[in-house]
């Protein structure tokens, strides 16, 4: 499937964004978990999470669908879950298969976890190797370092201490979700903060755990069900933000999106470019999530460095900083983000060739690129790569180009933002975004 973008002079207007990715997973996860019943309002229903519910049904969780982005999960606790009938499909989700792995490092039985094409080639090892010294059994391809992989746990698992050699939100949460098996508390330190949505999910059902700077410590103990209102997703949002940034006249307010200080590196980017940012932040969710209406107006941009402890806070929001950067003047750096090559793509090398092919200026570098702005963008025919966030950021950067672009490999958008297109037609007052075949 592609898109046939025309450009646009005008964006107005206010929307909503898809539930939160990350926490629409723990929400699902940790309601499976849990003793009693979670109910869960504006679940993200796009296939990734869609995957990790099925997975939850698979061991034994009983999930009901009460309308759309509400799901009630009745609990089997931490020790009901079931040996499932078959292989578990993550699909996509990166996030899907690294937690699952921690809860199934604390299982007394087999399971097995495959993905699509792109999950498979992703890396498992940073995950798996702090489990095997907790005491589970992780084996599959290239050394039990990528699905397919088999999980069979330990009963109880060991204690541990373990320091993260990069940031990240995956690796801690999978060993604090084995904690829950442990015989005694886990503590995982990174070099820079990540995202807490765990750390906080948790708390909300009920678990000790304890932050101090940059390590958690997760006390053992039973997760209670809760009621989880889940936020707007600050990756989804970021899109029409951008667009709004890069579009002639446009106005944009995103309602009801997660502000979690872990995941607002993208405005505190956007404002060190000079981008003029709006929040109302008298907002709520349950689950221990803050959220606000975030507003974006057109306006000069300059160029920025994204680096360092910034990168953890905003690494999924960086396909769409670098459309941004095209309409900033001068050079926006960024670096110690090699994370970017291990995504549903190598997300450095495709931003840099696929936005060439519009005219950007974009040099690579291994753990980064340089962006040098501003640039005049032309129509063009351009690929994803399968990479939904690099899918978003092409169609974005489209719609302040000269001339149609045609953006190939586009169903991906479904992992996170099923209702892309439209959310932009919506904003334009016309249809700017078509599918073709």
């Amino acid at each position: 499937m592609n898109l046939r973008i025309r450009p646009v002079q005008k964006l107005a207007g206010q929307i909503a964004v898809p539930g939160d990715k990350s926490v629409s997973h723990r929400a699902a996860l940790f309601g499976a978990l849990a003793q009693g019943t979670t109910e869960i309002e504006g679940f993200l229903e796009a296939e990734d999470c869609l995957d990790t519910l099925a997975a939850v049904q698979a061991l034994g969780a009983d999930v009901t669908r009460k309308g759309p982005g509400q799901y009630r999960v009745a609990g089997a606790g931490l020790h009901g879950l079931q040996e499932p009938g078959d292989v578990i499909d993550c699909g996509n989700s990166g996030t899907a298969a690294r937690l699952l792995l921690g809860v199934l490092a604390g299982q007394p039985f087999w399971t097995f976890l495959t993905g699509d094409e792109s999950l498979r080639g992703r890396p498992m090892a940073r995950v798996a190797e702090p489990l095997r010294r907790m005491g589970a059994t992780v084996v599959g391809r290239a050394e039990g370092a990528k699905l397919p992989l088999a999980v069979r746990g330990a009963k109880p698992l060991a204690s541990l201490r373990y320091e993260l050699p990069v940031a990240s939100a995956q690796v801690k949460s999978a060993v604090l979700l084995a904690g829950l098996y442990a015989d005694g508390p886990v503590t995982v330190s990174e070099p820079a903060p990540s995202r807490d949505h765990t750390e906080r999910m948790l708390r909300h059902f009920g678990v000790r755990v304890e932050t101090m700077k940059t390590t958690a410590t997760l006390t053992p103990g039973e997760l209670s069900g809760a009621t989880v209102r889940v936020p707007g997703d600050i990756s989804s949002a970021a899109f029409p933000l951008v667009a709004s940034l890069i579009v002639p006249e446009a106005r944009v307010t995103v309602t009801g999106v997660g502000i979690n200080p872990t995941r607002t590196g993208v405005l505190d980017v956007l404002a060190a470019m000079g981008a003029a940012i709006y929040i109302n932040a008298n907002e709520h969710s349950e689950g221990g999530e803050p959220t606000a209406s975030l507003t974006v107006q057109r306006g000069p941009l300059r160029g920025t460095t994204i680096a360092g402890a910034l990168v953890p806070r905003l690494i999924d929001e960086i396909p769409a900083l670098a459309v941004a950067a095209l309409a900033a003047e001068g050079v926006t750096e960024v670096r110690d983000a090699a994370e970017l090559r291990v995504k549903e793509s190598d997300r450095i090398a495709v931003l840099a060739r696929e936005l060439g092919k519009m005219g950007a200026r974009i040099a690579e570098r291994a753990d980064g690129f340089a962006v040098t702005g501003p640039t005049r963008l032309r129509g063009a025919r351009v690929s994803s790569g399968g990479d939904h966030r690099v899918a978003m950021a092409l169609a974005v950067a489209a719609l302040a180009a000269e001339g149609e672009s045609i953006v190939e490999d586009v169903a991906c958008i479904a992992t996170s933002f099923p209702a892309f297109a439209e959310t932009l037609n919506t904003l334009a007052g016309e249809e700017c975004v078509s599918v073709v075949e």
